[in-house]
C-alpha cells in the first residue's frame, strides 16, 4: 500500500480511529496488525521475510541479554560474537537471495568468460520484496545494539515486531534506532490534537513534496532520459538537475509523509532530511541526505573499520568502503556502484585539498561566512552530486557513459529559452508551475535552516485560521497533484531499494 494511493486515505484514518479508542494494552497489537496488513497489501506472501528477520533478531537479543548475564564465563564475548554472527549471516542471507543473486550470477559468468569458461547460468526469478534492505537494516542495527550494551534486549516479542514492521516507516524508512522507536512503543500514547495537528502539517507536506512536485518533475525527467539518443546536451542537463529535485522530493515526501503519519498516533521519527542542497560541501550534503541510512552505516561499518582514528591513507579507505556499500545497498548494478564510489572520491580529494583551499582563504583574505563564499560553494556541491545522480538515473553504467558523452558535447544553449523545453511532457504553465514550486521548496529548506519552523507559526493562530490552512493545502494538492491514466501511485522511488 502506497501513501499517495486511495487505499491509504481509507487505511490510516481507521487504524487511527480505533487506535485511540481502544484500551491501551490493545494498542500495540492493533498497529502491529495493521503493520502487517499495509505491508501485505503489496505481497502478502512476502511478509514471511519480515516475520523471519523479526524471529531470528528477536532470538538474538535474547540469546545476547541471557549471556550478558553470565558475565563471568571466560568465554562469554566468544559466543556473543557468534549470537551476532549469525543474526547478521541469516539476514543478509535473505537479503542476497531477493536483492543481488542475479548480479552476483552475472558477475559469475562474466569472470568465467576471461578464462573462456562458457556456462549457461540461469537467472533467478525473484520480484523483490518492497523495503527489504530498510527493515532488515532496522532489524540488525538491534542485534548489535543489545550486543554492545547500547540498548536492553526486548522481551516482549509482539513489542518487537512492531519494532521492526510499524508501518509508517516500514518500506522506506527513516531506519529506526531501537534505542529511539523501542521506548516509544513501549508505552501507547493517547491522543493529542497539537502533535496530530503538527503530524497532518508535517504529512501534507510531503504529499505536497511527492505528488505536486516529485511527480510534475518526473513526466519531464522521464521524457528525456526515456529517449536519451534523441535529446541533446542541454536537455539531458536540465532532466539531470531535475532529477536531483525529484529524487529529493520523492524520498524526503516519503519520509515526511512517514513522520506525520507515526506523529498523530504519538510517536516521533527521527529526521531523515536537512535541507540537503543548501550543503557547501560533499561531505556536508551526506550529513543532511538520508540521515538515517548515513548514520547506520557510520556506526555499524565506518567506525568498526577504524573510522578517523587511525592513518590517513587507512580512514580514506574506511570511508571509500562505506560509499561503495552505499552504492551496493542502493541497488545490484554497477552504476549504483560508481555513484557511491564517486561520492567516496569527493570526501577523500576535498579532506587532501582542505590545507591548499585554506592557504588561498588566508592569502586572498577571502570570508567564508559571507553570502557569496557560501553560494559558491552551494553550487559547486550541487553539480558535484547532481553529476553523480547521471550514474543514479540512468539504467546502465553504458547508458550514464552515453548521456555523459551527449552532455560533454553540449551545444545551441538558446534551446533553454526557445520554448523547446516545453516539449517534454509539460506544457509552459506546467513547467513555469513547476520552477514556482521549486523556488518554494527551497525557501522552505531555508527557513528551516535558519530554524525557523512554519508548523510553529501556523500553531500559533487562531483554530479558524488553522482550518483554513489545512484546507487550502489539501485542495492546492487536489487541484495541482499530478493523476491520471498513466499515474502509478505505488511509484515511490526508494521502495525499489
Amino acid at each position: 500500500m502506497s501513501f499517495n494511493s486511495s487505499d491509504f486515505l481509507i487505511f490510516f484514518p481507521i487504524v487511527v480511529l480505533i487506535y485511540f479508542l481502544i484500551p491501551q494494552k490493545l494498542k500495540n497489537y492493533w498497529l502491529l496488525i495493521a503493520s502487517y496488513y499495509f505491508y501485505m497489501c503489496w505481497n502478502a506472501k512476502y511478509a514471511l521475510i519480515i516475520l523471519f528477520s523479526t524471529i531470528v533478531t528477536y532470538l538474538s537479543g535474547l540469546a545476547l541479554d541471557t549471556l550478558q548475564q553470565r558475565s563471568a564465563d571466560p568465554l562469554i564475548m566468544r559466543k556473543k560474537k557468534i549470537v551476532v554472527a549469525i543474526s547478521v549471516l541469516l539476514n543478509l542471507s535473505l537479503l542476497f537471495y531477493f536483492k543481488y543473486i542475479n548480479f552476483a550470477i552475472g558477475i559469475l559468468g562474466d569472470a568465467l568468460s576471461v578464462f573462456h569458461i562458457q556456462l549457461n547460468l540461469p537467472s533467478v526469478d525473484i520480484l523483490l520484496p518492497v523495503g527489504i534492505s530498510f527493515y532488515t537494516f532496522q532489524a540488525l542495527g538491534y542485534t548489535i545494539d543489545v550486543y554492545r550494551g547500547d540498548t536492553c534486549a526486548e522481551k516482549n516479542f509482539f513489542q518487537y515486531a512492531l519494532f521492526v514492521s510499524f508501518f509508517p516507516q516500514l518500506v522506506a524508512g527513516p531506519i529506526e534506532r531501537s534505542s529511539h522507536l523501542l521506548q516509544q512503543l513501549a508505552t501507547p500514547h493517547k491522543f493529542n490534537s497539537e502533535e496530530a495537528k503538527s503530524g497532518l502539517l508535517l504529512m501534507l507536506w510531503g504529499f505536497f513534496l511527492k505528488i505536486v512536485l516529485a511527480d510534475r518533475i518526473a513526466i519531464f525527467v522521464d521524457w528525456v532520459y526515456g529517449d536519451y539518443h534523441t535529446f541533446g546536451g542541454w536537455y539531458l542537463i536540465v532532466a539531470t538537475a531535475l532529477f536531483a529535485i525529484q529524487i529529493y522530493c520523492d524520498f524526503a515526501g516519503y519520509s515526511i509523509i512517514a513522520m506525520g503519519a507515526a506523529q498523530i498516533l504519538g510517536i516521533r521519527l527521527m529526521e531523515n532530511f536537512q535541507s540537503p542542497y543548501l550543503a557547501v560541501s560533499v561531505a556536508d550534503f551526506w550529513r543532511r541526505w538520508h540521515i538515517s541510512l548515513t548514520s547506520w552505516f557510520r556506526d555499524y561499518l565506518y567506525i568498526p573499520l577504524g573510522g578517523s582514528r587511525c592513518s590517513k591513507w587507512r580512514k580514506y579507505r574506511n570511508k571509500m568502503i562505506v560509499f561503495l556499500v552505499s552504492g551496493l545497498w542502493h541497488g545490484a548494478k554497477i552504476s549504483f556502484v560508481v555513484w557511491g564510489g564517486l561520492n567516496g572520491l569527493y570526501q577523500i580529494i576535498g579532506e587532501i585539498l582542505q590545507p591548499l583551499r585554506d592557504k588561498l582563504v588566508k592569502l586572498f583574505r577571502l570570508n567564508r561566512n559571507s553570502i557569496g563564499h557560501k553560494a559558491v560553494h552551494i553550487i559547486v556541491t550541487f553539480v558535484l552530486i547532481d553529476f553523480t545522480w547521471i550514474f543514479f538515473r540512468a539504467n546502465s553504467f553504458s547508458e550514464a557513459l552515453t548521456i555523459l558523452s551527449q552532455i560533454i558535447h553540449v551545444h545551441n544553449p538558446w534551446i533553454l529559452f526557445d520554448g523547446s523545453l516545453y516539449n517534454c511532457g509539460l506544457n509552459s504553465k506546467n513547467f513555469c508551475f513547476m520552477l514556482l514550486c521549486i523556488l518554494l521548496l527551497f525557501v522552505t529548506d531555508y527557513l528551516k535552516q535558519k530554524k525557523i519552523c512554519i508548523r510553529e507559526i501556523v500553531a500559533r493562530q487562531d483554530a479558524w485560521c488553522q482550518v483554513l490552512i489545512i484546507a487550502f493545502s489539501v485542495v492546492f494538492i487536489l487541484v495541482f497533484g499530478i493523476y491520471g491514466t498513466s499515474y502509478d501511485a505505488s511509484k515511490f522511488i526508494y521502495f525499489q531499494f
